[in-house]
């Protein structure tokens, strides 16, 4: 099932997430709902805040069909180290849509995860899943991309971020608006 993407605003986006146990209620439907909504709002990430969960709960699929595509589930993750020279790529967020910024990251990342399976893995990982990766943990850490920003920048995108929270912003997805008003 697909469901309503929560918009930039909603208090949700930035709680620090509680972790979960293997006796979630519906994990396994909740995992194939996050992947379906993903793939509808043609995501590579998407992290349970998002879909209004406060839970440490995100999924990644770089989406290439090769042999370098990287999908997974990350349950109770933990970043347990980041190197690397930072380099800056464009990045959005299906939460705040039509807003594109250069956000730095380092290239390499150690990570601990369960997996759907509730399997611990403790993996490294570089390049774009990477990045994803880092994203979507900054999601559970209620850390948005646009908190990484400059002051000046953040200053400069203030009404295009208020006039998403209120739903004045066209998504192809279905999402949830935290100031819309009630009359429309």
């Amino acid at each position: 099932m697909k469901l309503p993407i929560v918009a930039y605003g909603d208090p949700v986006l930035k709680k620090v997430c509680a972790p979960i146990d293997e006796n979630y209620p519906e994990l396994d439907q909740l995992i194939t709902n996050m992947f379906d909504t993903m793939y509808n709002a043609s995501g590579v990430g998407l992290a349970a805040p998002q879909i209004g969960q406060a839970i440490r709960l995100f999924i990644v699929d770089t989406g290439s069909e090769d042999k370098n595509r990287y999908k997974k589930v990350f349950i109770n993750a933990e970043i347990l180290e980041e190197t690397g020279e930072p380099w800056a790529f464009n990045e959005g967020c299906l939460s705040i849509p039509d807003i594109r910024e250069d956000v730095m990251r380092k290239p390499n990342i150690r990570v601990k995860y369960y997996d759907e399976n509730w399997q611990l893995h403790e993996e490294e990982v570089t390049g774009m899943p990477a990045r994803v990766i880092q994203h979507e943990y900054d999601h559970i850490q209620g850390t948005l991309f646009t908190d990484k920003l400059s002051l000046l920048r953040k200053r400069m995108l203030k009404s295009k971020l208020d006039s998403i929270s209120k739903g004045n912003v066209k998504a192809d997805y279905r999402m949830r608006f935290p100031n819309q008003s009630k009359r429309r």
